[in-house]
């Protein structure tokens, strides 16, 4: 079969015949798009055998960017931030919000970011909601799709236009397309590789990018750790935001506990939240070895977020991790720390269907009985049926009952796979900063603090 062309639609619903009980997902809507009726056609014609002919335009506007899939699929649409074009894998992020933190988030490196509330871009951009440590290195996804224009920024933050940070940042861009129709694709067929493209004048080799698209194997075996982690050791020592204060600074003189950080991609608000607890933060690089880690004389150790395949970090990072255990000092992990200390105590860890992306998941922590509204950025996951004996399951999804935390029996070990530090998202699960800082305490002598 020939993949053909999908031409972005006019705003009003032009297949108003179609009866929406004669479609089952993943064609959800009343109404199809035009992009519901490519994925529909293009399915069709491969039960048949029948080769297909492409659509005519919908619209003269000429396209300046594209989505090509793995599978030969061309999405076409209008160009936003950079030029040029980038191999990644097509993800869907449901926060409502926080765009910026979002697309800074070192996790997110490789990945082609698919928002589904339609308008993005309304608060413009600045540099304090900058998430990667270093952000002249440009660690964070790769690719972003919107649905609408970006529109002129209106907010009091706001320092520039979105689509001119974008094109700082080095993100290509794709918007003017059915972005529900792709997220109900990749619910319903699990996110694909991929090539975005942008190109003002409109010029595309497009069997070249198909070519890409089907070549690029995607982010399973790939250690994108490497890349994210910082180059050299730093201390870190910005606290919290705080309305009409901004940022604030932890003195040295002022530090009660030393945490040091295993940077496999960390964000800038986890750093925030233990400096706001009095924690003097000292970031290494992935690669640090534990006798190193030992050498700074920490009180508790730190596993970062990060992106990539866990098992392909996990081949220079978890015999680290499995010397920190054996000292008996405190260790925190969070999104790829977590599938590394789970890798570390011997589970196993899996590639998801679609991931989980978005500032609305509900985990249920087993260790109280709550039920937090969490942020997740993970498409790799600690398998919970590969946990051994003396791993206890702390926290599961309630969206599909995957692994979300795990705790060593009789050890200061613990980790999450969501993110308690949110930015962007609810602050449910601040509380874990104080539960391990409170792990530092006890070992301190000192009295513990207040978690919620």
């Amino acid at each position: 079969m020939r993949p053909f062309r999908y031409f972005p639609a006019p705003a009003q619903d032009f297949n108003e015949g179609y009866d929406a009980k004669a479609f089952a997902r993943p064609y959800p809507r009343k109404k199809m798009t035009a992009l519901h009726l490519l994925f529909k056609k293009r399915d069709e014609a491969a039960e048949t055998g029948n080769e297909m002919t492409e659509t005519a335009p919908w619209t003269t506007r000429k396209p300046t960017a594209m989505l090509v899939l793995a599978d030969g699929t061309v999405i076409e649409g209008t160009g936003i931030g950079a030029t040029g074009k980038a191999q990644a894998e097509v993800c869907f992020n449901t926060a409502l919000t926080g765009y910026e933190e979002i697309l800074t988030d070192p996790s997110y490196l490789g990945q082609i970011v698919t928002f589904t509330f339609p308008h993005i871009g309304n608060i413009g951009a600045n540099e304090e909601d900058i998430e990667d440590l270093t952000p002249a290195a440009r660690r964070g996804a790769v690719g972003v799709i919107f649905k609408a224009d970006i529109t002129e920024p209106s907010n009091y933050r706001a320092a520039k236009h979105l689509d001119t940070w974008l094109k700082a940042r080095g993100i290509v861009g794709l918007c003017g397309i059915d972005t529900r129709a792709l997220t109900a694709w990749i619910r319903e067929n699990g996110a694909p590789n991929a090539v975005i493209a942008h190109d003002p004048n409109g010029v595309f080799d497009i069997e070249a990018l198909k070519a890409e698209a089907k070549a690029w194997s995607g982010l399973e075996g790939l250690d994108l750790a490497i890349e994210a982690t910082s180059g050299q050791s730093s201390v870190w020592s910005e606290t919290p935001w705080v309305w009409n204060e901004g940022y604030g600074k932890l003195d040295e003189a002022d530090a009660k506990y030393h945490v040091v950080c295993v940077d496999f991609g960390v964000k800038r608000n986890i750093l925030r939240l233990f400096a706001g607890l009095d924690c003097k933060v000292t970031v290494v690089p992935a690669q640090t070895s534990a006798e190193d880690i030992m050498a700074l004389k920490p009180d508790g150790v730190f596993l970062s977020n990060g992106p990539g395949d866990p098992a392909a970090t996990g081949v220079y990072a978890v015999p680290v991790i499995q010397d920190l255990i054996k000292t008996e000092l405190p260790v925190f992990g969070i999104c790829l720390g977590h599938q590394m200390l789970g890798l570390a105590v011997g589970a196993k860890t899996e590639k998801m269907h679609q991931g989980h992306h978005g500032a609305n998941h509900p985990v249920k922590d087993f260790t109280t009985g709550k039920v937090e509204i969490v942020s997740m950025n993970h498409g790799f996951a600690v398998d919970n049926k590969s946990l051994p004996d003396g791993v206890e399951e702390t926290h599961i999804s309630l969206f599909d009952g995957t692994n979300c935390g795990l705790r060593i029996t009789g050890k200061p070990v613990f980790s999450v796979q969501h993110h308690p530090e949110a930015s962007p998202g609810p602050q449910d699960s601040h509380y874990l900063f104080r539960r391990f800082v409170n792990l530092l305490r006890e070992k301190k002598g000192e009295p513990a603090l207040t978690e919620r």
